[in-house]
């Protein structure tokens, strides 16, 4: 079992950066892969951004590729989420998940094991 704890969400501007830090324990951290998730008042939870155990690998969903960047520092058991150019509709709680599997094909909810708490985002216009 993990517990992760998501922290450096806040009120930023269009077109400002924030950065989204994840920290677990438990478990080794480098055993696991993550993943960032959000969701807006009133929508479903959609899929942002996955790195896997060793971190070489990375996938993002379309609406944020080449603006957000996870990466993954296990020696110190976090994950994070870098997220430039920010829009009015990256307004959203954002979640940290962790996942044991070896294999992720679709990058939806039910391929992570555990969830954090979630940080809101919100990007004024």
């Amino acid at each position: 079992q993990v517990q992760l704890v998501e922290s450096g969400g806040g009120l930023v501007q269009a077109g400002g950066s924030l950065r989204l830090s994840c920290a677990a324990s438990g478990r080794t951290f480098s055993n696991y892969a993550m993943g960032w998730f959000r969701q807006a008042p009133g929508k479903e939870r959609e899929f942002v951004a996955h790195i896997s155990k060793s971190g070489s690998y990375t996938h993002y969903a379309t609406s944020v590729k080449g603006r957000f960047t996870i990466s993954k520092d296990n020696a110190k058991n976090t994950v994070y989420v870098q997220m430039n150019s920010l829009k009015p509709e990256d307004t959203a709680v954002y979640y940290c998940a962790a996942t044991g599997r070896a294999y992720v094909a679709g990058f939806g909810i039910g391929d992570y094991d555990y969830w954090g708490q979630g940080t809101q985002v919100t990007v004024s216009s």
